[in-house]
């Protein structure tokens, strides 16, 4: 598979990780729009919200069991932060595995960027 977020999740392309279990990745975005800039991806390719199914749909309830610990862990959990899911090309997904932007930090503002 020709997946970039399955070769991050996999080590054969470098990220900063900062989360991992046994079903959830997460690392800092390479172009970040916030301080704080985290993506989250399951660990089982899934291309995008429009293919989550009962079969799949425990990775993503891991991935919202995750992101109070990222942002605890990043320091944001307090002040707040956002989270984002791109669904499709017209909807901004660049990346054809289900992920979840989440940002925040001190200055972070909306829109991103």
């Amino acid at each position: 598979m020709d997946c970039l977020f399955c070769k991050i999740i996999a080590g054969e392309v470098p990220s900063t990780k900062v989360y991992e279990d046994d079903m959830v990745y997460a690392f800092r975005d390479i172009a970040p729009t916030a301080p704080e800039h985290v993506v989250i991806v399951p660990k089982k390719h899934i291309a995008s919200a429009n293919d989550i199914t009962d079969d799949n749909i425990n990775y993503v309830t891991a991935i919202w069991k995750a992101v109070p610990k990222i942002a605890k862990e990043l320091g944001i959990d307090g002040g707040g932060y956002r989270v984002v899911n791109n669904c499709g090309s017209d909807g901004g997904q660049t990346v054809n595995h289900l992920h979840f932007h989440l940002m925040g930090g001190r200055e972070f503002g909306w829109p991103a960027g």
